[in-house]
């Protein structure tokens, strides 16, 4: 099973000292964090795309390819691509380059976002969000699915002739997951193709994730994929550790009240009692992580959000220590030693999909 950490790159104030980094060091404070990342034993770090205050990932490929460099072992994801913002060629263009350079260690999660004047800042119209993400999509697989392509739709000029460069490393595209927070159809699309389903459950309770995984893995099984329990789910969750739980939710408290997305809304106890944050020890985010698979089944990929609310980068490493050190080793034995024979342990990667497909290459020859 994959253990990461994905950031949404906010830059928010301290709330306990008032001060706001710069862009420019938060910026490098996400690259270390993804450095530390690996160097503490995590499978994943993945980035957030966004294009407006406070936040200022604005350009995922730019800060993994960098990463790409800086690391050896660890996969570098994005959190969320903008699926309907993003033009499709320049997505198949950038994001095998990205795998060129990472020697493979890429994949990438399509998403809508959240934030409704992306929309026009990038010539789109938000009222057709669901069709944009379904007609990008389908023309990004054909990119790099195929050489040469002619292709007409809605949504942006028609291409003749055209050929995607570079071509997907070892002809094999990144593994895609599709993140949703409140869309059948997203999940619809990610069982068509046999990708990943991420759900981002880091917001509401666990019934409206159930029902979009339980949706997501029945499709699966019908467009022929495997069996339900096989499909291939991620899921998100927040945390705050310290020894001692009252001094984590003593510490915590500031960062949650002010958080730019949920701040000046429920209460701490709230959110833990209703979503997946888990703010208290090591051994208490073992607990409440391993009830996951309870809810939503055996699933391939846990991401936890750590670095937000204007976290200090010190403070942001310690938790990385914790998670590496003491919970993840945990939970990979635990969810191993629960998971049924047959359902994957881990998403596909670009080794694995390469292993696959040479028997396949062999029988051609």
């Amino acid at each position: 099973m994959q253990f990461g950490i994905f950031t949404v790159g906010d830059v928010t104030p301290d709330p306990t000292t008032g001060r706001t980094p710069t862009e420019h060091e938060r910026i490098k404070a996400m690259t270390t964090i993804a450095k530390h990342a690996e160097d503490v034993g995590l499978d994943v770090f993945a980035t957030g795309e966004h294009h407006n205050p406070p936040f200022v990932p604005s350009s995922p490929t730019t800060m993994l390819g960098y990463l790409a460099a800086q690391t050896e072992k660890i996969v570098l994801s994005t959190s969320t691509t903008l699926i309907t913002t993003n033009d499709p060629v320049k997505i198949a263009e950038d994001y095998a380059m990205l795998q060129h350079l990472a020697d493979g260690r890429v994949d990438l999660m399509m998403g809508r976002g959240n934030t409704a004047p992306v929309y026009p800042w990038f010539g789109q119209d938000i009222r057709q969000g669901i069709p944009l993400a379904l007609e990008h999509y389908r023309l990004l697989r054909r990119l790099w699915d195929e050489d040469v392509v002619d292709w007409q739709g809605q949504f942006r000029t028609p291409l003749q002739g055209f050929t995607s460069t570079p071509r997907p490393l070892d002809g094999i595209p990144p593994f895609v997951w599709h993140g949703s927070i409140r869309s059948p159809e997203i999940a619809e699309i990610a069982a068509f193709h046999g990708d990943g389903f991420f759900a981002n459950n880091i917001f509401w309770p666990k019934e409206h994730y159930i029902a979009l995984i339980n949706l997501y893995r029945e499709r699966y099984e019908h467009y022929g994929h495997g069996r339900a329990d096989q499909a291939i789910v991620g899921l998100g969750g927040q945390v705050f550790m310290r020894r001692n739980a009252k001094d984590a939710v003593d510490e915590f408290r500031p960062y949650f009240d002010n958080a730019p997305v949920y701040g000046h809304g429920p209460s701490l106890e709230d959110f833990t009692d209703q979503t997946p944050l888990t703010v208290g020890t090591p051994e208490q985010v073992i607990e409440k992580t391993l009830t996951f698979a309870d809810f939503f089944g055996d699933y391939q990929r846990q991401l936890f959000l750590v670095d937000h609310a204007g976290l200090p980068l010190k403070t942001v490493l310690e938790q990385l220590d914790l998670l590496g050190g003491e919970v993840v080793p945990v939970l990979r034995k635990e969810f191993a030693a629960r998971r049924p024979a047959g359902v994957p342990d881990n998403p596909p990667t670009h080794a694995s999909m390469k292993a696959d497909r040479e028997p396949v290459d062999a029988a051609r020859q």
